[in-house]
């Protein structure tokens, strides 16, 4: 039997694994674009098409968790209804929901039921412990064509705990393959983000380093794993909605790749582009080797421009200001409601959060002693086009309105501080953004502490889909208006099934704000 294994690269974190005569398809991400549509819409990066018409029909689908660059409604709407869709028992219920009502079906399995089409095995195993919150139920598939070689994929967080384990036991393999995800995300100096401590001497620049990424991926994230003969690279694939510096830094796959094999001898390391099949022999004596498959092509001429950007960018960043990704909305004194009724439910979930237990634990800061406001939330273009500025009172638990200030007058009076767009904050309320995308493209912060003690970091914990399956419910609504029937489908089933899909995700958005869920 014929025990190898091949994996083909289609571009972010996205692999169509085939094994035994059979495929599975990992966390699909099939057009262009991915996220909500509109202004905070990814760009898949290298820039690639994906000839699905072409593309080896799989036999399973695998979403390994939540997050929009791995749950895309619009790429799953491209693919065969009779394909069963597996993923693991913490999913959160919305994205259950809005695949179902696509009309998929979907089996919740855990790691003691092994996904098995003919010889090929796959096991989802529970993400490492160690693992941070917004990640935490994320599912790491790993594949095996009977007694063959196995691929460990470690998804966007910690190797499985339990998988280390099984390994050690000698009850699993040591994978002769291991996909990690080189989640970076570092943008040029000059460009703001989220991630970026705007305290004067505190965005710790000189700690995010090509070496400093390969040191975590390859040393820290695959130390339990011992014995890895092969790496392969993924992640931070995509191009941040309105990002003047074109891709971030140390997203050059091939590029890492040969410079960790140039630094070290423990593995070798692939650093795969979309269209790349990677081809694990059965025997150990034999190495990994690569090929072109014909149905995913780089748009090479968009790469080109992108690297041009990329490369003026760095040479002369200039001054860089952050520009909304929702529209200004139609009536102003409604919004300003929404918001405020939101700012005491924020408050009291702060407290609770690492910035909130720091923020309890200081009394003096640059200004002198500290009062009862220890952090701010900094709203820009509010109605009238106004900042708005609210002040955020451990004693209350609530966020008070106080006069705006220039931000470097509120970084000295208050320690932690969040910036961001007033109708941005309404569209994450409403559904029509997710944190994620406010955060990566839209949002500036500062803080004292870890990077954790950040806000942006409390943000996540409050306002993601695992906190709240209400907004990400309104939010797959939303992605749900992308969905556009396609001409032609490999049958008249397909293409029913996908209106009536649309007509029910409509249906069931126009059915939240009659409830009075907007």
């Amino acid at each position: 039997m014929d025990n190898r294994l091949e994996l083909t690269f289609l571009g972010h974190q996205t692999w169509l694994a085939q094994g035994g005569g059979h495929r599975v398809l990992i966390d699909p991400v099939l057009k262009s674009t991915f996220g909500l549509p509109g202004r905070a819409e990814c760009r898949v990066w290298p820039p690639r098409a994906v000839d699905t018409g072409l593309m080896p029909r799989p036999d399973a689908l695998v979403l390994t968790h939540e997050h929009l660059d791995h749950f895309h409604l619009p790429s799953l709407d491209l693919l065969d209804r009779q394909v069963p869709i597996y993923t693991g028992p913490l999913l959160p219920a919305p994205v259950e929901d809005a695949v179902t009502r696509l009309g998929f079906t979907v089996h919740r399995i855990d790691h003691t039921t092994p996904i098995e089409l003919g010889e090929l095995r796959v096991t989802l195993y529970p993400a490492g412990a160690r693992t941070l919150f917004w990640e935490d139920r994320v599912v790491q598939p790993c594949l095996r064509v009977g007694d063959g070689p196995a691929v460990f994929i470690a998804v966007d967080a910690d190797p499985s705990d339990l998988y280390v384990q099984q390994v050690a036991e000698g009850t699993q393999p040591v994978p002769r393959v291991a996909v990690v995800s080189n989640n970076s995300q570092i943008v040029p100096p000059g460009m703001p983000a989220s991630s970026v401590n705007l305290l004067p001497g505190m965005d710790g620049t000189r700690h995010k380093t090509g070496l400093s990424v390969l040191n975590q991926l390859l040393l820290e994230v695959l130390a339990p794993l011992d014995g890895v003969q092969d790496v392969a690279l993924c992640g931070n694939g995509f191009l941040p909605p309105a990002s003047p510096h074109g891709p971030f830094l140390y997203s050059d796959h091939p590029r890492m790749a040969a410079a960790a094999n140039d630094l070290q001898n423990l593995f070798r390391v692939h650093g795969p582009r979309p269209g790349e099949r990677l081809t694990i022999p059965a025997s150990p004596a034999r190495g990994v080797t690569a090929d072109q498959v014909g149905w995913v092509r780089i748009d090479d001429d968009y790469e080109y421009e992108a690297l041009v950007a990329h490369a003026a960018f760095l040479a002369d960043p200039g001054t860089v200001e952050l520009a909304p990704l929702a529209d200004e909305p139609a009536d102003q004194d409604q919004a300003l409601k929404v918001v405020t009724a939101e700012l005491p439910r924020l408050g009291r979930e702060l407290l609770a959060t690492p910035t909130g237990m720091l923020a309890c634990g200081i009394h003096e800061y640059l200004s002198g002693t500290l009062g009862p406001h220890r952090g701010v939330l900094r709203l820009k273009d509010g109605p009238g086009g106004e900042l708005l500025q609210f002040a955020w009172d451990v004693t209350t638990a609530d966020f008070v309105q106080v006069e705006a200030t220039g931000r470097e007058e509120a970084m000295a009076t208050y320690p932690f501080g969040a910036e961001m767009f007033f109708q941005d904050y309404l569209a994450l309320l409403q559904g029509r953004l997710q944190v994620w995308d406010v955060a990566g493209g839209a949002m500036e912060c500062w803080h004292i502490g870890r990077p954790l003690d950040s806000l942006v970091y409390s943000f996540f914990g409050i306002y993601g889909e695992h906190q709240r399956p209400d907004l990400a419910a309104r939010s797959y609504a939303t992605m749900a208006t992308a969905i556009t029937a396609p001409a032609t489908t490999p049958s008249e089933q397909c293409l029913k099934g996908s209106q009536r899909a649309v007509c029910a995700l409509v249906l069931w958005a126009l059915a939240e704000r009659g409830q009075g869920r907007e």
